[in-house]
């Protein structure tokens, strides 16, 4: 008797994957789902972020006359708020979601890391752009700031977004708890006040040297230079370009700190 013929798509043969999701497809859908989960979920806290920036400025307004004072302060108050939302709550949310399991479920998704790390940092750093931009309006108010220059907060939101996102992203996911996770993020915000705020000079020279390595303060640096009659343009693009670079190593730390978390 003949053997039988194997059918084809036996036992033995796998049926061939589909392709991987591109990063940029996968990162936008992210984007959007993320965004929307802040505008229904995030709204009171970003009320919380610009009142207490501007409650600062206004605390400030009785020590400070104006000035390179007035202008760090303005300027420290108005990044305060990326800080808030950017690195505290989303420490707080990939610490959450790591406990809860929430990474099993983006790791079913052909997405890349990458995409997922960058499109909640993004859709995170999106959403400070109103409390920042009334932020910075209303300090230029009230310590007789000019405006001409405020369109830098176009360069200054997205670079000091990503490097406090990455950050705060990096916190979430390699805090063993989600306790541990918030307290780090609550770390990190106040470091952003105490340094970002404060005018640089009042500080002993050990502090400045701490305020140096907080990657926000670039941009509150560049930020502040804007308030200048004639800006130092050089300087300002310098500020942007370390803030940049610091956002660039941040995101990746996040990314292979989502590897190192999904794979557990």
């Amino acid at each position: 008797m003949p053997r039988p013929v194997a059918a084809a798509g036996g036992a033995g043969d796998e049926a061939p994957l589909g392709p991987r999701a591109r990063l940029w497809p996968s990162l936008a859908a992210v984007y959007r789902a993320q965004l929307s989960r802040a505008r229904v979920a995030r709204i009171p806290l970003l009320f919380v972020a610009t009142f207490q920036s501007i409650g600062i400025m206004v605390m400030m307004r009785g020590v400070v006359d104006g000035g390179g004072d007035a202008r760090s302060v303005v300027a420290g108050s108005s990044v305060l708020v990326v800080a808030f939302v950017g690195l505290n709550l989303l420490a707080q949310y990939f610490g959450q979601l790591r406990s809860s399991g929430g990474l099993d479920h983006y790791a079913t998704l052909p997405a890349p890391a990458a995409a997922v790390v960058l499109g909640a940092a993004g859709a995170y750093a999106s959403f400070t752009v109103p409390g920042t931009v009334v932020t910075a309006v209303f300090g230029s108010v009230l310590f007789g700031l000019p405006m001409g220059h405020l369109w830098v907060l176009a360069a200054v939101i997205p670079l000091a977004g990503a490097a406090l996102s990455g950050l705060g992203a990096a916190l979430g996911l390699l805090a063993p708890r989600p306790e541990l996770a918030t307290l780090l993020g609550q770390l990190g915000m106040s470091a952003a006040l105490l340094l970002g705020v404060l005018p640089a000079h009042r500080m002993p020279e050990g502090v400045q040297l701490l305020r140096d390595l907080l990657p926000s303060t670039y941009g509150v640096e560049a930020f502040a230079r804007t308030f200048d009659p004639d800006p130092a343009w050089a300087s300002v693009l310098g500020d942007l370009t370390v803030c940049g670079a610091v956002g660039v190593a941040s995101l990746a730390l996040a990314t292979w700190a989502y590897r190192r978390a999904a794979v557990r």
